[in-house]
């Protein structure tokens, strides 16, 4: 999975470069409009350094406004500049590891890629697990792809907000996010569909086209609602006026719960505009992961009229609305295009970071009140996630486990017959339950590195330098672990009883041969780690509008 980008500090002028899944940093400019609140800072140090390292919020100050961006609640504080926090950069830096694992060992065909030997797609029948080895990488790797998604939707809250400080118009911004879309389905293009396509496959989605289509998507909707909000509070405000004049008419008949001055209820409709379009965002997000239910062509069911030991796809994975309407909404295999990462299936997920990082910016936030909220909303999504299981809801797997221990049991529920059942998630694409799982696993983390105090999780080894340099590890990686797998191959490879996607012929690979994948994989970040290193001081040297800070 690819990595959404990251933001360096730049020194003086206290601006984060955000890509696409920055924290950016900034002081806050003064003068503004009165109506449109500024986006608050991103966080400060805690005052209690033993909590943690930096809260997400700004410090207290005198209030402030920003022409424009308003992701926060009325009469916020002003904020400074502050160190940037970290618990984002752990987490994305902790995703590119384990997503260097996954792509390791299919670079050198280590073992099968699943938790099954079949794939992780909507209505596959899957007859038997991976090894124990394999499928516990596997399952820590399905946290990649969500969090990436999720990180490139805050942080495009927080480019927006630090490039309106800089005076950036709507217009400069929906520029800025089109070229950036197209900058990455350039690079994906150029290093990965002309190489590993040999002129067979035209477009080769492996997931950076994707990114590109929701980055761009969540830039356009953080620009539609930056408008709209402050519209509509408008229109709560002139509904005011116009029944206040009811109320001086009839004076007994006033709600006392209503805002007695024009002040108050100009922060109050400031407030509920801001609430609504929050509500409206997690509705979006809901809607968008719910779509991939709603348009499976199995309806999440596998038939249960298939011979015996039959394991792999059930029937044809398309709609009868065409192929460009699959390419968005569904994995393809077309004779020209090969795409397991359709970009709007996977859009929930970056809808999710907006509005989680609107909620971050929307007041002064004490590190341990993040920490808190992070830690409970990953259990409640865990317990959504456990009622997937009993419930039968949002799964795209339905009667499809037919493993020796539902084969046992027919008529127990099938996710209960093992631990590993239990577990079973579909990928391909990501299902309801799927998504609930992984972006629980990643709340929890984001509790866990931001509670670390500041000193220790700075000397984590390898993960901060990744996490600021995501875009040119993901880039650097898939070069480095697919030639080292390529002479692997060669030197250690053996026939496997399974083709190979790509080359419709038998698989070769060093599977069985465990220390060759873990020594590359480590002998791979060995090299990264300067490399990443190199990188972030270089680009910390660039301009704002440099390309390349987009890597």
């Amino acid at each position: 999975m690819p990595p959404d980008d990251h933001a360096t500090y730049e020194a003086g002028t206290g601006v984060q470069e955000t890509q696409f899944a920055a924290i950016p940093d900034e002081a806050e400019p003064a003068s503004g409009h009165p109506q449109n609140p500024p986006i608050q800072n991103q966080h400060t140090h805690s005052k209690n350094k033993g909590l943690a390292h930096s809260t997400y919020g700004s410090i207290d100050g005198p209030a402030n406004e920003s022409s424009t961006g308003r992701d926060t609640i009325p009469n916020a504080p002003k904020t400074v500049a502050s160190p940037r926090a970290l618990a984002p950069d752990l987490l994305r830096g902790l995703l590119m590891v384990l997503q260097a694992v996954d792509h390791c060992s299919v670079s050198q065909g280590a073992w099968r890629h699943g938790v099954a030997l079949e794939s992780e797609q909507d209505g596959t029948i899957v007859n038997k697990w991976n090894d124990p080895v394999p499928w516990t990488a596997r399952m820590l790797t399905h946290l990649c792809a969500p969090g990436f998604m999720f990180l490139l939707g805050m942080g495009v809250v927080y480019f927006g907000r630090s490039r309106g400080k800089l005076g950036w118009s709507p217009w400069q911004m929906l520029r800025h996010f089109a070229i950036r879309a197209f900058a990455l389905i350039a690079v994906n293009e150029l290093l990965f569909t002309l190489p590993f396509g040999r002129g067979r496959i035209l477009i080769l989605n492996i997931v950076l086209l994707a990114l590109a289509v929701n980055y761009f998507l969540a830039g356009l909707l953080w620009l539609g609602i930056n408008a709209s909000e402050p519209v509509l509070s408008t229109l709560l405000q002139s509904s005011f006026h116009a029944s206040s004049d009811d109320v001086v008419e009839q004076p007994l008949l006033q709600d006392e719960s209503r805002p007695s001055s024009a002040k108050s209820f100009s922060t109050w409709s400031m407030r509920c505009s801001w609430h609504i379009h929050n509500a409206i965002l997690l509705a979006i997000a809901i809607i968008t992961i719910a779509w991939n239910q709603w348009l499976s062509p199995h309806h999440g069911h596998c038939p249960l009229d298939v011979p015996p030991g039959y394991s792999g796809p059930t029937r044809p994975n398309n709609t009868n609305l065409g192929p460009w309407f699959d390419f968005w909404f569904l994995n393809v295999n077309y004779k020209l295009v090969l795409s397991p990462f359709p970009p709007l299936a996977w859009l929930s997920p970056a809808i999710l970071g907006l509005f989680y990082g609107r909620i971050l910016l929307s007041r002064k936030w004490k590190a341990y009140t993040i920490n808190a909220a992070n830690a409970a909303f990953g259990v409640f999504l865990m317990l959504l996630f456990v009622l997937t299981r009993l419930l039968h809801f949002g799964n795209l797997s339905e009667d499809c486990l037919r493993m020796p221990e539902q084969l046992a049991a027919p008529e127990r529920n099938q996710y209960l017959a093992s631990f590993r059942s239990f577990f079973y998630i579909i990928k391909y694409p990501p299902s309801f339950s799927y998504v609930v799982f992984t972006m629980s696993i990643n709340f929890l983390l984001l509790a866990f590195f931001g509670a670390l105090p500041e000193r220790f999780a700075r000397r984590i080894p390898t993960l901060l330098t990744f996490g600021q340099s995501a875009l040119f590890f993901y880039i650097v990686h898939l070069m480095l672990y697919f030639g080292m797998g390529h002479l692997l191959k060669i030197w250690f490879g053996h026939e496997l009883d399974y083709i190979d996607p790509m080359t419709g012929k038998p698989a070769v690979g060093t599977e069985g041969k465990p220390a060759v994948m873990w020594l590359t994989w480590l002998l791979g970040l060995a090299i990264l780690w300067p490399l990443c290193k190199w990188y972030g001081r270089f680009k910390s040297t660039k301009g704002v509008n440099s390309v390349w800070r987009f890597f």
